[in-house]
């Protein structure tokens, strides 16, 4: 009840700044100019890729023949856009659900083929995907709302980022701004009080549109809420004798902390709130903490040194048990649900190839996966993108 008193405390001093036009400024702020293509892969970072495939180098090869190869990179696919998406829990009902992620996750997969080949149909058709799209969508609705929301808002930008900056023409351009300043944004910005994969994928949403929107204010506000969330995700022994409480949703006693951390009160290095739930949601909010990552240091912020210990655990604690080590009595009672999913490259290239962390069990599970493709909500073809790329 303390800390509920202190943060009504601290809300009522942010009001105060507000209504006397000050600012409170953290150490932590958008770049001065934001850098394009920027949201989860840079120019450089895409150079690195082509020459890659063009020399016929793996895993960029067998990951580029993959994409190529999915249903995502047809020129034939016919967008499917709604006016409104409605997304029950667990997409049910799921009246455009899908439709709306797979042509999101199309039309970056699109911009990619574009960039790697030069074949300017692949632009088009990512256009052709974003405008049918931004023509048509005015909102989410249903208990999944936000969270789909976060996931297509996500993978939207990283296809316009490309396009828009390397490709010569986008007519509609502005109205694909429109839409996610107004359909997106305002939905994602506010976070979430659920599971902490839900706040983390609608703040890398936020992040992205931000970059895309050149909006500096949306950025810092995402950017804050997504370091508090993640520290409350991922727990590491530096945080005391349990995780940190979440920054919103009311959960401030260890009584219900535990409970929001489905009944573990043992707690080990890289354990998350969502460890004993299943590792798929899990890998869902490890990979939006990546993904904010890269992106900010893209843009010159760079919060991965600030991430490294508690993602490099995390991966590592997951990781281990899913290469086959017995899950211990003292974590999730000895019995965890497997399947973490395509999301250790961005993390693994980040963490053991530029800062140089030893990373033996995630370097093993994401050799065994290669190449690493997509989970057809959010994630896609990271081991193209990301493995090990240095720029």
């Amino acid at each position: 009840m303390r800390r509920r008193a202190l943060l009504a405390a601290f809300t009522a001093l942010v009001a105060a700044t507000a209504t006397f036009g000050v600012r409170l400024v953290t150490a932590d702020a958008a770049p001065i100019t934001f850098t394009h293509p920027g949201v989860l892969v840079s120019r450089p970072q895409l150079d690195f890729v082509k020459s890659k495939v063009n020399a016929g180098a793996q895993p960029w090869l067998s990951a580029y023949n993959q994409m190529m190869a999915s249903r995502y990179a047809s020129l034939s696919r016919v967008p499917a856009p709604r006016a409104t998406v409605e997304c029950g829990s667990y997409s049910n009902p799921n009246n455009g659900c899908t439709d709306e992620r797979e042509d999101a996750i199309a039309a970056y997969t699109d911009a990619l083929a574009w960039y790697i080949t030069g074949n300017a149909a692949y632009a088009q058709k990512s256009i052709a995907l974003m405008d049918a799209w931004s023509a048509t969508i005015t909102s989410h609705t249903n208990s999944n709302a936000p969270l789909q929301t976060g996931w297509a808002g996500s993978v939207w930008p990283r296809a316009a980022e490309i396009i828009k900056y390397t490709y010569s023409s986008w007519p509609n351009q502005a109205r694909f701004a429109t839409m996610l300043r107004t359909v997106y944004l305002p939905v994602v910005i506010q976070g979430s009080a659920s599971n902490g994969n839900w706040e983390l994928s609608m703040m890398e949403a936020a992040v992205g549109i931000s970059v895309f929107l050149d909006d500096k204010a949306s950025y810092d506000r995402a950017i804050a809420r997504f370091k508090a969330r993640a520290e409350a995700y991922v727990y590491v022994t530096a945080d005391g004798s349990q995780p940190k409480y979440p920054p919103v949703g009311g959960v401030d006693t260890r009584a219900e902390l535990i409970s929001y951390w489905q009944g573990q009160s043992t707690f080990v290095d890289g354990l998350s709130q969502e460890t004993c739930r299943d590792f798929t949601h899990t890998g869902y909010g490890l990979s939006a903490i990546s993904h904010i990552a890269e992106t900010s240091r893209i843009q010159g912020e760079d919060l991965w040194p600030s991430l490294a210990d508690r993602e490099r655990h995390a991966l590592g604690l997951h990781t281990k048990f899913e290469n086959g080590t017995a899950v211990p009595s003292t974590i999730c009672g000895g019995s965890v649900v497997k399947g973490l999913g395509p999301v250790t490259e961005v993390a693994y290239n980040a963490l053991a190839n530029r800062l140089g962390y030893a990373m033996s069990n995630t370097r093993t599970y994401t050799e065994a996966k290669r190449p690493q493709g997509t989970n057809n909500l959010f994630v896609a073809w990271e081991t193209l993108t990301h493995a090990n790329n240095p720029a």
